[in-house]
């Protein structure tokens, strides 16, 4: 049904999806993980990339931007902050996509 709320992880399911995501942390009870860009116009590119993928997904990380570092932050805001399933696809798609830079 279209109008249910997604799932928390469960500890044991979070601990599968960090064991597929390289240096992921969850220690503040979201998703999160920072990488490197050659300086911040590749950042900002890097953003922009994304973009379209978040907003076809529904789903706003939060992202900190360090001039050409950037810090991405995933949980669901509408069941309180908590990691679900489709975070865990988000960071997927979040690697997937920076590993294509550096090939």
């Amino acid at each position: 049904m279209a109008d249910e709320k997604p799932q928390a992880l469960t500890k044991d399911e979070l601990e599968i999806v960090l064991q597929r995501l390289p240096d992921w942390t969850a220690d503040s009870g979201q998703l999160a993980k920072e990488f490197r860009f050659k300086d911040f116009i590749d950042s900002l590119s890097f953003i922009n990339r994304l973009v379209p993928y978040f907003e076809s997904k529904d789903h706003h990380p939060d992202i900190h931007i360090f001039y050409n570092r950037i810090t991405f932050e995933l949980s669901r805001h509408d069941i309180g902050g908590k990691i679900t399933a489709l975070d865990g696809e988000v960071a997927k798609h979040i690697e997937h996509e920076y590993s294509t830079l550096k090939g």
